[in-house]
């Protein structure tokens, strides 16, 4: 099934890079400038896994992937402009994303800070023209607008950078940083499918719950990669994190309780599921499993 996983997540992945290449590369409202450095981290690559779990929560209930794609695509910009920005000297000072210089190191901090910036608000105007049901929309909005600011992504890169450096970390304080750095955004990427096709709030919950479980492990397996991943697959310097004194999984609890902790939120995300079935549940579980078993 491993190679089956891959076959559909390329498939899913060409649907998302087609329409994100027609969006920004033949935009001249766009100062070239601007354009180009939107673009090329835009289309560095990446597995687009945010706007694929999206894309599918809306599908097991019954939507039409053409009317929910500007959404889940308006969701790629959002994750774009958080690594464009995580990159910088004032935070994470990365030379390298995905096997390319980081934006920054190609069109200078104050371009790749605007960059950055364009991509966020640019997000909204995209998720905002989905061919959905307005109410649906703004539903979905709310629950991604929740996880990428103060109360999610933002709050923990503040919490990372406090926290980075200093030995007073415990499981529970890492466990609240990740949750908000990662896996509160994963989980709206989830909800905010279901949202958009109108699933019961009973439905809702069961996606919260699987894309809460998916994230975590999706950050354990992050820090695991850092330690034991291969730079050529993963695009960037393996042992930054400890190189930077970041606090991460096997700083705190070691490699092998990081692995059992991955796969006990694999199993728990399955759980999940457990009320539907069909190709579309097929698929989130074995991503869940790719999750951890991922080499890059």
């Amino acid at each position: 099934m491993k190679s089956n996983i891959k076959t559909v997540l390329k498939r899913y992945k060409a649907l998302v890079d087609n329409f994100l290449r027609s969006y920004i590369s033949k935009d001249t409202e766009i100062p070239e400038t601007l354009r180009r450095a939107m673009e090329y981290s835009l289309m560095a690559g990446g597995k687009r896994i945010r706007p694929i779990l999206c894309i599918v929560w809306s599908q097991i209930f019954g939507e039409v992937i053409e009317n929910v794609l500007p959404f889940a695509c308006g969701i790629e910009l959002i994750h774009t402009y958080s690594l464009i920005h995580d990159d910088l000297p004032a935070m994470d000072d990365d030379d390298l994303r995905r096997g390319v210089p980081t934006n920054h190191k190609v069109f200078g901090e104050a371009i790749a800070i605007l960059a950055g910036d364009a991509l966020l608000t640019d997000s909204f105007y995209l998720m905002l023209s989905s061919n959905v049901d307005l109410d649906r929309v703004i539903s979905a909005l709310k629950e991604i607008i929740h996880a990428v600011g103060p109360r999610g992504m933002v709050g923990g890169q503040v919490m990372d950078m406090e926290l980075t450096g200093t030995l007073k970390c415990n499981i529970d304080k890492l466990k609240k940083m990740h949750s908000l750095k990662t896996g509160v955004f994963i989980e709206a990427c989830c909800t905010s499918g279901a949202y958009l096709a109108g699933a019961s709030e009973k439905d809702i919950s069961r996606a919260r719950k699987y894309g809460k479980k998916i994230g975590l492990a999706f950050q354990i397996a992050d820090d695991i990669l850092d330690v034991i991943g291969d730079e050529q697959k993963i695009g960037k310097p393996v042992g930054s994190d400890q190189k930077q004194k970041k606090i991460t999984y096997p700083s705190i609890v070691g490699l092998k309780k990081s692995k059992e902790l991955g796969w006990d939120a694999v199993c728990k995300g399955i759980e999940a599921l457990a009320s539907y079935d069909g190709e579309h549940i097929v698929f989130l579980k074995e991503l869940a499993k790719y999750i951890m078993e991922r080499t890059e």
